[in-house]
Formats: C-alpha cells, sequence, structure tokens
C-alpha cells in the first residue's frame, strides 16, 4: 500500500512518456488488437523454486491450445517488479461469452484429459491466486483507440482502490489528466477499467501498453510538463482527491510472454514473428550448428553430441 499523498508523483511515472517518438501507427491499428470490452485478469504467485517449472507447464497447456479450438484466448506476462508472479489478460466480449467459456472448458478438459491433468498440476504449484472482472471505461483513457495490444512487448499496471462513493473523484482526476496529455501531445496511450468483481472497494485499472522498455528512461522528466498543463489550481484539485478518495496506488510493469500466451490469427497477424515464431517439432533434434560441421576430434559417448 502507497501513501495516498504520492499518488500524483505514481501517476506521472507510470503515465508520462515521450512527446516525438510514436509507440503506436494510428493508422495501423489492428481491431484483433483493440483493448477489449470486458477483461478477466488473473494475478498468479508461487512456490519458492517452482516457478521455472510453472512455466514450462504454462507453455506446454498454450502449444496444446493452439492446436486446439478453444472459446477464448490470453495473454501471459511475467512480473518485472514487485515479487515474482504471472498476470493473465483474458478479453472477453460480453458475461455471456465468459458464462460460455466456461462451459466449453468443462467439455474440452473432458475430452482432453492431458490438459486437465496440466492444469492441475499448474494449480498446485501456485500459491497464492487472485482473479478479478473489470469493464472497459471508455469515457475515460487517453487515446485508447490508437490502442495495438498486438504490438505491446511490455505492461504497465496501475491499480487505484477508492473510497465507496468516492468513484467520481477519480473520474473527474483522470479526465484532468487526459486533458494534460491533450496538451502537451503526448504520444504515450492507456485505457481505463472498471473492476467489476474480485476486489473489496470499489477498483480502477490502467493499462499502459509499451513497445520498449526505453520508453521509461525519461518518464519523470515530464512530471513539470504536465503539471504547468494542468494549472496550479487544477493541479491542486488532483492532490486534494489522491488525498482524501483513494484508499491505496500500486503500479508494475510485465512483459508479454508469447510462449504463454495463446492469441487467435486475427490478434497474431499484428506482429506473426514475435507471436507465432517458426518452432521446431517437439521431438526434433537441434540443427548442428558451424562449429559442429568442422572437421573435429571424434567426441566421446560422453559428450552433447551423442546423448
Amino acid at each position: 500500500m502507497r501513501n495516498n499523498r504520492q499518488f500524483l508523483g505514481i501517476l506521472f511515472f507510470l503515465l508520462a512518456g515521450p512527446l516525438s517518438a510514436s509507440t503506436q501507427d494510428q493508422t495501423s491499428v489492428s481491431t484483433a488488437g483493440a483493448p477489449p470490452k470486458l477483461l478477466l485478469l488473473v494475478h498468479q504467485e508461487f512456490k519458492f523454486g517452482k516457478a521455472g517449472e510453472r512455466q514450462r507447464l504454462e507453455v506446454s497447456l498454450s502449444r496444446a491450445c493452439d492446436r486446439l479450438t478453444v472459446p477464448n484466448s490470453w495473454i501471459g506476462l511475467q512480473s518485472i517488479t514487485g515479487p515474482p508472479k504471472a498476470l493473465f489478460f483474458d478479453p472477453l466480449d460480453s458475461f455471456e461469452h465468459l458464462g460460455r467459456a466456461a462451459d466449453d472448458w468443462g467439455h474440452i478438459f473432458a475430452a482432453h484429459p492431458e490438459l486437465a491433468r496440466m492444469q492441475e498440476e499448474i494449480e498446485a504449484l501456485v500459491s497464492s491466486e487472485s482473479t478479478l472482472i473489470a469493464v472497459r471505461r471508455d469515457d475515460l483513457g487517453y487515446r485508447p483507440d490508437s490502442i495495438d495490444l498486438s504490438q505491446a512487448r511490455f505492461l504497465r499496471v496501475l491499480e487505484v482502490r477508492v473510497l465507496p462513493g468516492h468513484e467520481s473523484d477519480f473520474v473527474e482526476a483522470f479526465e484532468i489528466l487526459g486533458e494534460a496529455y491533450q496538451k502537451i501531445k503526448a504520444d504515450l496511450p492507456w485505457v481505463v477499467y472498471e473492476v467489476n468483481v474480485g476486489v473489496p472497494s470499489p477498483a480502477f485499472l490502467v493499462f499502459v501498453p509499451m513497445r520498449t522498455l526505453q520508453q521509461n528512461d525519461d518518464l519523470l522528466s515530464w512530471r513539470k510538463s504536465l503539471r504547468e498543463a494542468e494549472g496550479e489550481v487544477t493541479a491542486r484539485r488532483m492532490d486534494e482527491i489522491a488525498r482524501d478518495a483513494y484508499v491505496s496506488t500500486e503500479s508494475n510493469l510485465y512483459e508479454v510472454s508469447p510462449e504463454m500466451s495463446h492469441v487467435s490469427k486475427e490478434f497474431a497477424h499484428g506482429d506473426p514473428e514475435f507471436w507465432t515464431p517458426r518452432r521446431p517439432p517437439e521431438n526434433a533434434k537441434p540443427a548442428a550448428s558451424k562449429e559442429d560441421r568442422k572437421p573435429s576430434v571424434q567426441k566421446g559417448a560422453g559428450s552433447k553430441q551423442n546423448q
């Protein structure tokens, strides 16, 4: 939990970005990569020493699903900040879609017991898990229509929990921030979701997709520009909201893992080399390197070549 007075600084650090180099080509945004209307978000932490084993199982499960028809997709992410954990970002169209997917997965696990077994093995390695469902707020965010999630390699996530009855204060603060971004012509879009179920108090999530970590280099240097764009009176109002309306704020950075993800063909088309790279068959031997092909002394039975 963070001190509420620090919220403005955290917000600027999270959201302030370069004003010149564009992170997205707004003319080529993929509809399949647009932020979903409904979002299922799963956080997982793992038993000590089991993160690698869990990751291998997740990769195997995702690759198995690539060969089947499954009712939904997901983006797997690994934490860079905070405790070691995974975040699964599942885009959905509606609660009806969520209900159909749950029913379909029951049939899939029954028809493919090996998938059910892998899922059970993964769950046995998880030390804690939380799941929430959030709805996109189309009235908030900054240029959310320019976001193409298929181009994202990193994701900044800001979670803001507010006191009951103060949801309108959060909306006011982010409307102010969006206007300030517009004034300085910032080119780092973000999208806002309101948590519908899964947390004990009202909460909002802000997602900032990023192409490279380099976009973080000058984040703090833009705080002054945003403050000036808001104006002193408006900036004081932002401080007041942070002090009186927010229970807590937490920001973390994640890296996208295509190996642990299962995305649609339309989504992967946004960057096929990243999402669907050519993989050797699981039982194939690695190709010999140039060094291996050079004439050499015969290797013994204990070498890697003969194992």
